[in-house]
């Protein structure tokens, strides 16, 4: 929309949120799990019927067969991380639902490896800890010997200087 452009060039916008917990407490064992809010003011008159927020209450959705391509969509989007791929149950059998599948299946694995690759990044920094930890180890240890040795030597050189003055005496 363009400065000066009236609102009836707006496009409509139809966000649908998924959500996992309920949003809208029960009354009376009410169960519905879909919902459509629209824009008005505190007098009921409507802004733009351009926007509408819909919210699927996925928690309240329990519909054990399917009987059309909402609840389809819908029982995928609450048991979708659970199916296997490769043996999808018939309300799957749909070229949409396969490569809703697909998808997710593309996803999962990208997590997996976004996984396995932090966890190597993390196994890498405790490593250059330990080895860091162990170095320095070393080096005191390496400090400990020249000071025990200096000391050694010094005891060596006052023996030294000792025994001299007792054969002068």
């Amino acid at each position: 929309m363009g400065q000066g452009d009236g609102y009836s060039q707006l496009q409509p916008s139809w966000p649908i949120w998924l959500l996992d917990e309920p949003l809208l407490l029960e009354t009376g064992g009410d169960r519905d799990y879909l919902h459509t809010f629209c824009l008005q003011d505190n007098r009921g008159r409507v802004l733009s019927d351009h926007c509408h927020i819909t919210t699927v209450e996925l928690s309240k959705f329990g519909s054990e067969t399917v009987h059309n391509d909402r609840e389809r969509w819908l029982k995928f989007f609450v048991e979708g991380e659970c199916l296997d791929n490769q043996a999808l149950p018939s309300w799957m059998q749909t070229r949409e639902m396969q490569q809703a599948m697909n998808t997710l299946t593309e996803f999962s694995d990208k997590q997996h490896r976004y996984h396995a690759y932090q966890a190597r990044l993390d196994y890498l920094r405790q490593q250059r800890s330990i080895e860091q930890e162990l170095e320095e180890a070393r080096q005191a240890e390496e400090a400990e010997r020249q000071a025990k040795e200096a000391a050694l030597a010094e005891v060596e050189r006052l023996r030294a200087l000792l025994d001299g003055h007792d054969t002068e005496s």
